[in-house]
């Protein structure tokens, strides 16, 4: 290619004699700001382009770098989504046209490194408006256009961070006032709205989402129905539920995916559900209407929390319940082992009351997998530790609670919510106490000043917590015309695991004696029911216990059991 010629100020523009190869640069930090819309971007390097003899190419040729809703003073256009890619071929093009100088840089450091590369690479940088400002570093010999740029970066950076410390200003101003919106992307749940004119009409609020909302009905629903939030996710990414962070692209009509924040240069097309993305969202006190800010509540000068929304999609009894489940979940979940036996969780070694695993390693040919007592693995030692065929346990857990509770007809239970101030109260108490961690670093009047304020909010918070009432929640119980036995029938394992779980049912293992035993013998397990089935349990067992007496015309066996019958369900029914 022959070598362009030029004369003049770089400042005051270039006169080539060649047609150049460009590259049009497009970005916009905010996808919604029509002042720096990409259309006027586009028209103002083609004028520029059209003045320096610079050619973009068409059709499939056509040579542009578009970046929507990137940050010059985050992101360096080395790694930006488009533009890095032709910075990394740079033998494709001649020149970079961009409508204005910050669309390129906002950061002394970026201007330096685009600078040597430019320099190194010999190509020539043009910047469209504010009197079309041309840097040619096609002659290595000639500082001055590093020397230029360089003090334009000054300045842009000087520019950026003025416009940082305004809007850090303003945000700060905007989280403390009741109900207002400060913008951008709002919490899962919730969408942007006009503030209404009751509450004066300025600036936007936040409104409950349907959409969001009932995926979240749905998550709740699923999560006290018994399934586990790893199940929850796999449901919601089966049936192709936007993800939080999708669904706020599908929203503001953009694509889904986007970079992860785990391996560099990782991009996905969409992102799917997880259970730490549940978690985090079913934690997280913006349900309840709060204003969150890097992890903790904004609050007012009486330590209340400041609210973001009229209709909070959670009252705090919903939210201290969910969390509670949750809590019991994590719980549970560090100690589960093997989850295809019955009996976890239900199954416990007599000598030293620890849980016993299914052990399916067969060490010889036909051995029957086991329940075992394995106190090493906990740290101690267990004086007679027991275990067990598997079958012959699974069978007897099987058959004794069906034989107590195979009639009785299961219900369905709604729990009213109380109210428990506690969760709240300490929340409050540690985010004091941290706090209160900071007392005397003030270096200033202003600062001590600010330090007490909170200090004085989060008391009278917690003051205001220890004098509510914790009110009991309540159960409206709901026949529903089956029995555990229909129930047991229809389930899988984890659901069968599950009823054994919920009736409080155990069993204790007491370590065997030698001999070629082939039934269980029933006198080394002590089966037990504490739940709430227990007492009609036990209701059914005497009526059964009475009707047969009355049959043989005796008194019944103290202590004696037999199978219920027909004629002792229906009295209990009725």
């Amino acid at each position: 290619m022959e070598t362009a010629q030029g004369t003049g100020n770089p400042l005051a523009g270039t006169v080539y004699t060649e047609t150049l190869r460009g590259v049009r640069c497009v970005r916009l930090s905010v996808l919604t700001d029509e002042t720096t819309s990409p259309d006027r971007q586009r028209e103002a390097d083609d004028q520029a382009a059209a003045a320096h003899n610079i050619s973009f190419g068409e059709g499939d040729q056509l040579r542009e770098a578009v970046d929507l809703d990137v940050s010059a003073s985050k992101i360096s256009p080395f790694d930006r989504p488009a533009l890095g890619g032709w910075l990394a071929r740079p033998d494709e093009f001649d020149a970079l046209v961009w409508w204005r100088f910050d669309r390129a840089i906002r950061s002394m450091a970026d201007m330096h490194e685009l600078a040597k590369w430019a320099r190194t690479h010999r190509k020539v940088l043009v910047f469209a408006g504010g009197g079309r400002m041309v840097f040619d570093f096609r002659n290595p010999m000639d500082p001055m256009a590093e020397l230029q740029l360089t003090m334009f970066a000054f300045a842009a950076q000087v520019e950026a961070q003025s416009i940082s410390d305004r809007v850090t200003g303003a945000m700060a101003a905007i989280r403390n006032m009741v109900l207002r919106w400060r913008g951008s992307r709002p919490p899962y749940g919730y969408m942007p709205a006009p503030m209404p004119e009751a509450h004066g009409g300025v600036g936007w609020t936040l409104v409950p989402d349907p959409d969001a909302v009932k995926v979240i009905a749905r998550i709740v629903r699923e999560l006290f129905e018994g399934k586990s939030i790893s199940a929850i996710a796999v449901g919601l990414s089966g049936d192709s539920v936007p993800s939080p962070r999708d669904h706020w692209a599908l929203k503001k009509r953009r694509k889904t995916g986007g970079r992860t924040g785990g391996v560099k240069g990782l991009v996905k097309d969409a992102f799917l559900w997880n259970p730490a993305v549940i978690t985090r969202m079913l934690r997280n006190e913006t349900l309840l209407g709060w204003k969150m800010h890097k992890g903790k509540p904004v609050r007012d000068a009486e330590g209340s929390p400041i609210m973001q929304t009229e209709t909070p999609i959670m009252t705090r009894e919903e939210f201290d319940r969910i969390g509670a489940l949750l809590d019991e979940r994590s719980i549970d979940n560090s100690d589960r082992k093997d989850t295809d036996a019955l009996l976890l969780r239900v199954i416990h070694c007599d000598s030293c009351g620890v849980r016993m695993y299914l052990n399916k390693q067969e060490s010889k040919k036909n051995q029957h997998p086991t329940y075992k007592c394995n106190p090493y693995s906990r740290g101690f030692k267990c004086e007679k530790s027991a275990n067990i065929r598997g079958d012959w346990a699974d069978e007897h857990v099987t058959a004794e609670f069906l034989r107590l509770v195979g009639s009785i007809e299961t219900t369905h239970v709604v729990t009213i919510p109380g109210y428990d101030p506690g969760p709240e109260l300490r929340a409050t108490i540690a985010e004091f106490a941290e706090h209160q961690e900071q007392e005397g670093r003030q270096k200033s009047k202003h600062a001590a000043t600010e330090w007490q304020k909170r200090a004085d909010a989060l008391a009278n918070r917690i003051a205001d917590l220890e004098s509510r009432k914790k009110t009991e929640p309540r159960r409206v119980v709901t026949p529903t015309g089956r029995t555990f036995a229909d129930e047991w029938a229809e389930k899988d394992t984890a659901g069968r695991r599950a009823l054994l779980i919920e009736a409080g049912v155990r069993l204790n293992v007491r370590r065997g004696t030698r001999g070629g035993w082939r039934t269980l013998d029933t006198r080394r397990v002590d089966f037990t029911m504490s739940g709430d089935l227990d007492p009609a349990a036990e209701e059914l067992d005497a009526v059964a216990t009475a009707l047969e007496s009355e049959t043989r015309g005796d008194s019944p066996t103290p202590g004696a059991r037999v199978r219920l019958v027909e004629t002792a369900r229906e009295l209990v029914a009725a």
